[in-house]
């Protein structure tokens, strides 16, 4: 599950095409993390239930980073948050 709750959030990031509610030290971690025990399970007696899940975590990181490389430059604003501030202030006049 702490595996596959980024994907909401990776189809936002399709979506928007921006890393707005991505962070990358979040998605970094979860890669890491994913291979360190993708490696254990290998390494150690071969554990098949931690190798599957983890291996599947770690691909799943390394989603989340490719898809951090390829929308990186659009950290700012997305097109709902344009759209949803006004761009100028009207007053009444009085004549």
């Amino acid at each position: 599950m702490m595996y596959a709750s980024p994907l909401t959030v990776m189809a936002k990031v399709i979506k928007t095409k921006s890393v707005k509610y991505m962070p990358f030290w979040l998605s970094v971690a979860n890669f890491l993390n994913g291979v360190c025990w993708t490696t254990y399970a290998l390494i150690h007696p071969f554990d098949i239930y931690v190798l599957i899940s983890n291996s599947i975590g770690a691909f799943s990181g390394l989603i989340q980073l490719t898809l951090y490389a390829c929308y990186c430059g659009n950290k700012g604003q997305d097109k709902d948050d344009v759209e949803s501030k006004p761009k100028e202030v009207e007053l009444p006049t009085s004549t």
